[in-house]
Order: C-alpha cells, then structure tokens, then sequence
C-alpha cells in the first residue's frame, strides 16, 4: 500500500486543510504527499516489527486519500477535462480499493492526454495487480520513448525486479 512517488519534507507535514486559498487540486494534493509520508512511515514500523504503529499510520494515510479523493472530485467538477486531476482521482481510487473506479478515472485522463507518464504507468500497475499483464504490457510500449522514470518503474514491475506498493 505504499507509493513509489517521491514527496518534500514541506508537503508531507502539510494536513492539506488550511490553505487559504489553494485550490481543491492542491489541497488534495497536499493530502496525497501527506498520506505517502506516512505510508513511508508505516513501512519503517513494520520493518522493526513494530504493527501497531504501523496499522495507525496505514489508517491515517487511508483518510487522507479519503478527503483528497473528495477534493479532487470537487476540483473536478470545477475544472473538468484535466488530465492530473483524474490522474489523482485514479490514484487515490487505486489507494483506497477502488480499482474499477481508479481505471475509469485513468482512462478518461488518457483521452484527454494520451502520453500522460504517470497515468500510463499508474494504469500498468493496475493491470498488472488486476492480473491482466498483457495490458500492461500496452501501458509500457506507450512509455517507451519517454526515456522516463516512470517507463524503468513499470518495467521493474513487469519483469519482477520490483514490487508494486499498491
């Protein structure tokens, strides 16, 4: 259940509630960083054996991919049609279980942006957890020519040499 994105040190401290005035896309975002943060956090736990811990961490992370997944809707609805807000929806969906949801939201950003990296390689983990590595496999021809960090992670993922933390 952990993330492979990288986070700042300033967005993993944020709650993603009081802003100001960001937008319901940062505000969300900000929650995800938050979230992964403590995802991290969960998997030192259970590392030095420590599961309780780790069950709260995992817990606190899982709502805040509630309430960012709520703002992005919202954001959504402000601003339809962009391809990172349905990139977070996916993600957040994916996070939470939802992956016939999560691969709706994914597809629909990838209509709007067809290279999109981080949704093509999002989506190929979904297959691949979804045992449809065939589609994956699609996902990854897709990225091929980006010479990207996203393209060498589902690669990874596919050939065995890493896991997906979803």
């Amino acid at each position: 259940m952990l993330s492979t994105n990288a986070y700042s040190a300033a967005g993993a401290q944020s709650d993603g509630g009081n802003e100001g005035n960001a937008s319901k896309y940062e505000k969300g975002h900000k929650l995800v960083l938050s979230a992964k943060y403590l995802e991290k956090k969960a998997d030192k736990f259970l590392k030095k054996g420590n599961t309780t811990k780790a069950e709260k961490n995992i817990a606190k992370a899982e709502k805040k991919y509630k309430r960012a997944f709520k703002l992005f809707l919202e954001s959504n609805k402000e601003k339809p049609k962009n391809a990172d807000t349905l990139n977070y929806l996916g993600f957040t969906s994916r996070k939470l279980g939802n992956f016939t949801e999560a691969e709706k939201y994914y597809l629909s950003g990838l209509k709007i942006k067809p290279n999109h990296k981080r949704i093509n390689q999002y989506l190929g983990e979904l297959y691949l957890n979804t045992n449809r590595k065939d589609k994956a496999i699609e996902q990854l021809t897709i990225l091929e020519s980006c010479n990207c960090k996203e393209y060498d992670q589902l690669k990874e993922i596919i050939d065995g040499k890493r896991i997906s933390k979803y």
